[in-house]
């Protein structure tokens, strides 16, 4: 039987949501800053809802953009035309989307997934395949757990479970509480948008209190 401890848990990175996507040219010349600025493993794409080839276009102006600085492009949604569009997966957002998409997605490109009301659909959402899992996004009507329920849903699927986890932070503050809880990636969107310092700004705040947090979770853990 082998004395060795588990190898060290790999620092929590950066999962970028953009605001609704209608025409891309602004988001498309903000971004390679954007992802030269910090390490961003992924970019959310929310698309405004249109028909599909327009979607399909925007998706295939932005992907270039996303993979050549290295991160993942996946769409929110709209699982159908991530192949068409070159993305690299989906974001479902619920177990039932989930078990939808598999089949399209599988196994060459990523399906996470949101919505996870409990621990049961957690669980069935892992053993689905789903590539990540993600808590704390507001539902339909703008509704969200408290950041504290978010933290401790983070804690005891890090600790128990091999599928990354992924934090939806509204704020600097979640983002480090969220990294600190065991969070593989933490997911930021509209607050990175909406600062007025700029997302640049905003985007190397949030990394930086990422950093700070795995920082003090090792120490004390060591």
């Amino acid at each position: 039987m082998s004395n060795k401890s588990p190898p060290p848990r790999p620092a929590p990175r950066l999962y970028l949501a953009t605001p609704d996507v209608d025409d891309p040219t602004s988001l498309l010349a903000a971004l390679p800053d954007l992802l030269a600025a910090v390490d961003v493993a992924a970019v959310l794409v929310r698309l405004k809802e249109t028909d599909q080839r327009t979607m399909i276009s925007r998706i295939k102006a932005l992907a270039p953009v996303v993979q050549n600085a290295g991160a993942a492009l996946l769409v929110d949604g709209h699982p159908e035309i991530v192949a068409r569009g070159g993305a690299d997966g989906a974001h479902l957002a619920n177990v039932a989307a989930l078990e939808d998409a598999l089949p399209s997605l599988k196994p060459d490109r990523i399906a996470g997934v949101g919505g996870l009301e409990t621990r049961h659909e957690s669980m069935s959402a892992g053993e689905m395949g789903a590539d990540y899992v993600l808590f704390g996004e507001p539902d339909a009507k703008g509704q969200r757990p408290q950041a504290q329920a978010i933290a401790e849903r983070l804690d005891w699927w890090a600790e128990l479970f091999e599928p990354p986890c992924v934090g939806f932070a509204t704020s600097i503050e979640e983002a480090y509480d969220f990294a600190a809880s065991g969070a593989d990636f933490v997911l930021v969107g509209d607050f990175i948008w909406a600062d007025p310092r700029g997302p640049k700004a905003a985007l190397i705040e949030a990394d930086a209190a990422i950093k700070k947090a795995f920082t003090a979770t090792a120490v004390s853990q060591g």
